[in-house]
């Protein structure tokens, strides 16, 4: 069998569609918050932001996710999901009211919500339990080159035109375009069928009480910790109140998304050979590391060694992640498996989010970012320690 025989067309496919909505997203993520904040918005509106965004996506991560296994129908989920994303770049450039605003991220969040849960099971369907982690992990590097692309593309332009962030909301559309257009190279591979009724939105989530045992006490644990992840907005706003420029912050994002795309595919293959929790598990210590030493941090190089050590943390669990709890259910049910697990770490970023703002506007960074790293070490001496099942770990 050929080395790389499980990067099959529909993977390069996904992939290349996920690297170009990641370089207009991309584009603009670092620079929202630090935009915002110029034009008055508080740190707990930006907190507001990101989480009631990333609850829209998790109600519908869910929804749509079992809607995909109901039909057994990835394709068209995954078109009109990637169409809303790219809709909802320009949206930004019009207006910048906070309703405006939270109408743009609530459009651009719906869209990932509609295509997380029939992508990551397109994903699982060219994968066998000996690949996964290794077809995750080169998805998440391909999506991730895209984020870093894009902050690169957005240093050129503010380099070029300094404070003029608005036209970059315009140019961020044209790679979302040129993602869509890729997604009708796929073909539909019909699905097995879940043969369960499709729950109202509001109860969309319901996977999780037909759940096995082994995957409730999986992402449990797991979200357990996103209450307390807040959005990785916080770590930019800290860089801006020590000091740094704009553009500087904008390169650590560079370097936070380069580390983690040099990182993921071999995290991937080092999940397969060694297992995703001891993965995890790593990854959860260096993140408590970084989070307990990014309030000590003043200085360019402090910042530097920390988001790139960030982006260890995130090559060794978020494809990692899934590619685990893709086995931790019954491939019928994998669409609404993926989707109720991220939509429920969504739901709990609303929280992070919102409480991280509140947290940091009374209190101020140092308990917002102890905490957090307080959460991951216990996370990460649980998963380390509960039992599953043979072959689950």
């Amino acid at each position: 069998m050929p080395r790389f025989a499980y990067l099959t067309r529909a993977v390069w496919l996904l992939a290349l569609i996920s690297l170009f909505t990641d370089l207009a997203s991309e584009m603009l993520y670092p620079v929202m918050p630090l935009y915002l904040q110029s034009i008055g918005f508080s740190v707990f509106f930006i907190g507001l932001l990101e989480g009631v965004a990333e609850a829209v996506a998790g109600l519908s991560k869910g929804y749509f996710g079992q809607w995909s296994d109901r039909l057994g129908r990835r394709v068209p989920f995954v078109q009109w999901g990637y169409g809303l994303s790219a809709l909802s770049k320009p949206m930004l450039a019009v207006l910048a009211t906070p309703a405006w605003v939270l109408l743009a991220r609530t459009v651009d969040r719906l869209g990932k919500g509609l295509r997380t849960g029939a992508r990551d099971a397109l994903l699982s369907d060219e994968a066998t339990p000996s690949t996964k982690g290794k077809v995750f992990g080169f998805h998440r590097s391909m999506d991730t080159l895209g984020a870093v692309l894009g902050p690169l593309a957005a240093l050129g332009w503010l380099a070029a035109h300094p404070g003029q962030y608005r036209p970059l909301f315009l140019w961020a559309f044209v790679p979302g375009v040129v993602a869509v257009v890729i997604t009708f190279a796929l073909r539909e591979q019909r699905a097995v069928l879940s043969g369960r009724p499709v729950v109202p939105f509001w109860a969309s989530l319901g996977y999780w009480r037909q759940a096995p045992p082994a995957y409730r006490r999986v992402v449990g644990g797991l979200l357990v910790f996103a209450l307390f992840n807040s959005s990785d907005a916080f770590l930019l706003l800290l860089a801006r109140q020590r000091g740094l420029p704009a553009p500087t912050i904008i390169g650590l994002y560079i370097l936070y998304n380069l580390t983690y795309v040099l990182s993921a595919w071999p995290m991937g293959h080092l999940a397969d050979r060694l297992g995703p929790r001891r993965l995890l598990v790593g990854g959860l210590l260096v993140f408590a590391s970084v989070y307990g030493g990014v309030v000590l941090a003043h200085d360019l190089g402090a910042f530097g060694a920390l988001f790139a050590l960030y982006g260890l943390y995130a090559a060794a669990t978020e494809g990692v992640g899934k590619a685990w709890v893709s086995t931790l259910c019954a491939k019928a049910d994998t669409g609404a498996a993926l989707g109720t697990f991220a939509g429920l770490s969504s739901l709990a970023a609303l929280v992070a989010s919102t409480g991280a703002g509140l947290l940091w506007q009374w209190y101020g960074p140092l308990p917002t970012f102890g905490l957090t790293a307080a959460v991951a070490l216990a996370v990460a001496a649980y998963l380390a320690r509960v039992r599953l099942g043979m072959g689950r770990d």
